[in-house]
């Protein structure tokens, strides 16, 4: 019989205590709870390591030539599934944009052309008023995870985290309509995260064969049944998203490689450039069409393509320290706004505790104050008169440009109102445009650049789908434009160019990557030439932002309490064996188990994997045969696959009773319950051989091992259980089961206190240190 050392009344109890908590945990549960789309939600982590028992191996061994080669073409055939949906998605998804924004725009300008001011601002505040309460009101009622960017919780399930709901059906149209909405109503916040969810959520319904749940399943595209090919697709997906955003291909398998993946090889890298070259060579053919003037108000269809640089760019020795010294503040930048970022989510999260009515009002309200600073601002900002040189006709009345007349008078433009009545896009063409050095006054810069930063930290929040880089770039740019502004003719760099530096700067001080936001970059200028400036840049700001605090992702992902494994062990796991962590009790089955002792655990559990043992008759203990997930034990019990005595089956015969379809990974609303199982009395006292269905080599650890030493494997093998044995031999073969949430900071913490104290005299010493150096200098 099982292991059991808690009675029912002393499981109730003990499953009440929340695991990330000061105290020691007394239950080992890989369930944690999460604020997943400002809900919170039970979460779960993955399987990507191949569960090998015996009818994997058959249905494995029973695959021919031809089933092993479909099972590759399959791969490829979904990836370009993939990249082609996901093109076309993110075509119009910028075509809805433009359109939408540029219908309220040209009625804005037009009232603005006939002195109507108050009837201009009413349409301009009414539509974004609109449009934002619709975004908010889909995404709160109908899809909740789909609020955000989505980037952190696409990063944390490539990382090992189920959360729930963020890839169904409901989530990916919702993204996509609220994602339209949001960027319409001229809030300060960007469709590149939300594309990269997009883009994820397209590889997860495709490779599950759609939802069952809607009647949109395919049967010939369920070939993948476990997480590891799963995630290799969603992978593939994010990079997509990236590439249909900034038509950006090699930027987009770089970003899922440098900021999204956990893990990585060869043959992904493949896929994953064959989906973004896909999704490259969609965009240029609707690029084509766009270009026939059939796609509405803005001929482009608003793809990001800025070109700024096409030109040969000069620059010397000289312009290295302003360049240099405009990459320090944009890391000290790019911290600050992620600590402000960090500080506006967990307030918004008490907000959004408070019921929906509080999610919405909070969405109206940053909706409001937007709306009245985008309308406003402008009357502050002087006007000029029109260049004789213009790059473009000046005033531009009734398109985007960089001369909008706003108030002012007949040949004169107002270069703050060129910036804010566009949609971002445009903004961010403007500011990286060429020959235009002289268009814009460093007060509107300032102002427009002050704008921008707090808009955009506020906005990140609200209860819609919205993302935060086109508000970095936007941010940036401004900024390097004032940079350009102060440097003046002391440099040979063009304002544009400091705007594209500035841009970088913002990006490597608040993502924190490198060689993925350096080819995007050079992806949207379309200038190799740019490289070396970029590359120092991007270094600089990432090296000072990383001095204080962790990059923007990752700090949401904290927030909303995601248990996120990091690449490197903190100083003090070496400190601490896998013994000194692993808790308790051990819920153990034998090998032939009573139906009546799995159900009872099930009940009283919440535990995903449990050690299978066998007593030989000539050992004085028990011997550890392996593990079987709470998954298979469901479909053990649901498919009622009982023997009347405890005696070994003939594993053939029954695996012969199942199919590889019943042990698949299941969808979020597919999976069986064990409410959902009912057994007579008689069932109840029968039994069930699980040795066909035990993964009988299961990754396994001393206790002696150093914390260090298991996360490592852990992570890079990409465990959901890991078995920790005792270093003697005693009455039991295992001693405990790691999982994910023995890892995190605050249950290693709350179980040993003292490594808080030893951590904080620390940082005490090396602070004492640093200033002793800097009195001295």
């Amino acid at each position: 019989m099982s292991n059991n050392h808690l009675s029912n009344g002393d499981f109730e109890t003990h499953l009440r205590h929340p695991l990330l908590s000061s105290q020691r945990s007394i239950i080992n549960s890989t369930s944690q709870v999460a604020i997943v789309g400002a809900n919170v939600c039970p979460i779960e982590s993955l399987d990507y390591e191949i569960f090998e028992n015996e009818f994997f191996k058959q249905d494995w061994r029973s695959r021919g030539v031809v089933q092993i080669f479909q099972y590759i073409c399959m791969k490829w055939l979904l990836c370009f599934m993939i990249g082609m949906i996901v093109g076309l998605v993110g075509f119009c998804n910028n075509l809805a944009v433009e359109n939408l924004a540029g219908i309220k725009f040209v009625i804005t300008s037009n009232m603005m052309l006939e002195r109507r001011f108050l009837l201009a601002f009413v349409i301009f505040f009414a539509s974004n008023l609109s449009l934002t309460l619709f975004a908010s009101i889909i995404t709160a009622f109908i899809a909740p995870t789909a609020a955000g960017s989505g980037i952190s919780e696409v990063k944390a399930y490539l990382n090992g985290v189920d959360a729930p709901g963020i890839f169904t059906v409901r989530t990916l149209f919702i993204k996509i309509i609220g994602s339209i909405t949001a960027v319409s109503s001229s809030l300060v916040v960007g469709k590149a995260g939300p594309m990269v969810h997009t883009g994820a959520c397209v590889a997860a319904l495709l490779g599950q064969g759609g939802s069952k749940r809607y009647g949109l399943t395919w049967r010939w595209l369920r070939f993948f049944k476990n997480d590891r090919d799963r995630r290799d697709l969603i992978i593939c997906g994010s990079a997509a998203g990236i590439a249909a955003a900034f038509r950006a291909p090699v930027g987009g398998v770089l970003f899922a490689l440098e900021e999204m993946a956990s893990w990585w090889r060869t043959a992904l890298l493949w896929r994953a450039f064959f989906t973004t070259a896909t999704v490259a060579i969609f965009l240029r053919a609707m690029i084509d069409v766009c270009l026939s003037g059939k796609c509405g108000l803005f001929g482009k269809g608003g793809l990001i393509m800025f070109n700024a640089y096409s030109a040969s760019i000069s620059y010397h020795l000289g312009d290295v320290p302003p360049v240099f010294i405009l990459a320090v503040v944009g890391g000290l930048l790019g911290s600050l706004y992620n600590f402000m970022t960090n500080k506006v989510l967990r307030m918004y999260n008490v907000i959004n505790e408070k019921g929906i009515i509080c999610k919405l009002l909070l969405a109206c309200l940053i909706s409001i104050i937007t709306s009245c600073l985008l309308f406003g601002l402008p009357w502050f900002a002087s006007c000029r008169p029109c260049p004789l040189d213009a790059v473009e006709p000046c005033p531009t009345i009734g398109r985007s440009g960089i001369y909008k007349k706003f108030q002012c008078a007949p040949n004169h433009y107002n270069g703050l109102a060129s910036l804010i009545f566009n949609t971002n896009d445009d903004a961010i063409r403007n500011l990286f445009s060429m020959n235009t050095d002289n268009e814009f006054e460093f007060s509107s810069m300032l102002i427009f650049f002050t704008t921008c930063l707090f808009l955009s930290i506020f906005s990140c929040g609200i209860v819609a789908p919205v993302g935060l880089f086109v508000p970095i770039i936007v941010t940036g740019a401004s900024y390097g434009r004032m940079v350009g502004i102060l440097v003046g003719n002391g440099s040979n760099l063009s304002h544009g160019l400091y705007a594209v530096l500035g841009a970088a700067s913002l990006l490597g001080g608040s993502m924190r990557t490198t060689v993925s936001l350096c080819v995007i970059i050079l992806e949207l200028t379309n200038n190799l030439l740019l490289l070396p400036l970029i590359m120092m840049v991007l270094l600089v700001s990432k090296s000072v932002a990383n001095i204080f605090n962790a990059n923007v992702y990752d700090l949401i992902m904290k927030a909303k309490g995601l248990p996120y494994l990091e690449t490197h062990a903190e100083p003090y796991m070496r400190q601490l064996t896998v013994g000194d962590v692993v808790t308790g009790p051990l819920q153990m089955f034998n090998g032939i188990e009573k139906v009546r002792n799995i159900m009872f655990v099930l009940r009283t559990t919440t535990h995903n994997g449990f050690p299978v043992i066998d007593e030989p008759r000539h050992s004085e203990a028990p011997v550890l045969f392996g593990i079987i997930l709470r998954d298979h034990l469901l479909t053990l019990l649901k498919k009622k696959a009982f023997l009347p005595a405890p005696v070994v089956e003939n594993s053939y015969d029954v695996l012969r009773e199942f199919s590889a379809d019943d042990f698949a990974k299941k969808g979020s609303g597919e999976r069986i319950k064990i409410e959902d199982i009912q057994l007579t009395d008689e069932e109840m006292g029968m039994f069930i051989d699980l040795h066909p269905f035990t993964n009988a080599s299961p990754y396994t650890v001393v206790e002696t091992m150093s914390l260090a030493k298991a996360l490592i494997l852990f992570r890079e093998v990409g465990l959901r259980h890991l078995l920790v044995i005792p270093k003697i031999p005693g009455r039991w073969p295992v001693v405990g089961i790691l999982t994910r949430h023995d890892f995190m900071p605050e249950h290693i913490l709350g179980m040993h206190p003292f490594l808080v104290r030893s951590r904080w005299k620390r940082l005490r010493f090396w602070q004492t240190l640093i200033e002793k150096i800097l009195s001295g200098i």
